[in-house]
């Protein structure tokens, strides 16, 4: 099928642009950074002939929904609040949601903040960011230093945002790879490795997207700019603060896909704070579903028909 055309719609006083298809049960997929609705393109169909109605908005900050000007207005529970307002909406009482990178953490934060929302959770990539005694920025400074981008974003605000403005298409194109793997890594460089990206020529691996898949993604971000997405980031000490209010517990049943060579690594501890979990390794790298959309699909659907069927 085409990608759905857009519905703008008015939740917790802002307005998200929502891309939706099919009828039944809910669903609802949830994009990460630096993405767009456009990245769940080859599970919509699929998920809809299963029975599906599959709900896709471009979160605050994204594509043609709003973007606040406050930092404050990214933290995570204004995001959730428009989850829980998108299904306000639609008249549903709760959901399944499918989370891919920062996504899967707010999904996640849905779980534990609205678990009466959620009945079902497929995370991809990120699993349960569990708390820790010590809030994260601070942790990840301590850890990984001062040019770990999430360190940057927080302590040096406005320096990515606009290198990766500057350099839109370049950015997107050689973050969005895969196969990195087989590829000889390239020299270290000083500095914020993200940024890096934005300025580098060409990148290890291969291209994920044809140039008219990257389009959807670069126009948008020429129109909005990096500053929204990159705000989410710069709330994760907040975030940090508002889970503790929150028994840090996933009730409902869970499914967390990883890519064997993501950066981001499986989380050896999360069937502690994930009462009913399964975990399914695919052969890929950090954008599971866009580079491994069969086998993505086939995981979610055979998971589905056994804990939230049609």
């Amino acid at each position: 099928m085409s990608f759905p055309s857009p519905t703008i719609i008015p939740v917790n006083g802002i307005e998200l642009e929502v891309f939706s298809a099919g009828s039944g049960r809910p669903l609802v997929l949830c994009h990460g950074w630096p993405e767009h609705a456009y990245s769940w393109r080859f599970q919509i169909q699929p998920l809809v002939d299963a029975g599906y109605h599959v709900i896709v908005p471009n979160q605050r900050g994204y594509g043609g929904s709003s973007r606040p000007e406050a930092v404050g207005d990214y933290d995570i529970t204004h995001l959730c609040g428009d989850l829980a307002g998108l299904l306000d909406h639609y008249g549903y009482r709760d959901a399944a949601f499918i989370g891919h990178d920062w996504g899967a953490i707010v999904v996640w934060a849905m779980a534990v903040l609205h678990p009466e929302r959620v009945s079902a959770v497929i995370n991809l990539s990120v699993p349960y960011l569990q708390r820790g005694g010590t809030e994260w920025v601070g942790f990840w400074e301590k850890m990984l230093g001062g040019d770990f981008y999430i360190v940057h974003f927080n302590r040096q605000p406005g320096v990515a945002d606009a290198a990766f403005a500057a350099n839109t298409r370049q950015f997107l194109r050689n973050l969005y790879r895969t196969n990195q793997w087989r590829s000889p890594a390239p020299e270290p460089q000083p500095g914020m490795a993200l940024i890096n990206l934005a300025a580098r020529e060409t990148a290890a691996g291969d291209a994920l997207m044809s140039d008219a898949e990257l389009e959807v993604f670069a126009a948008a971000f020429e129109k909005n700019g990096f500053t929204p997405g990159i705000n989410w980031y710069r709330n994760f000490s907040r975030n940090w603060d508002t889970l503790g209010s929150v028994e840090e517990r996933v009730r409902q049943p869970a499914l967390m896909i990883y890519g064997q060579y993501d950066m981001v690594r499986p989380s050896p501890t999360l069937d502690s704070v994930v009462d009913d979990l399964e975990v399914v390794t695919l052969d890929c790298g950090h954008w599971i579903q866009q580079e491994r959309p069969q086998e993505t699909n086939a995981a979610m659907l055979e998971w589905l028909e056994r804990h939230y069927p049609a």
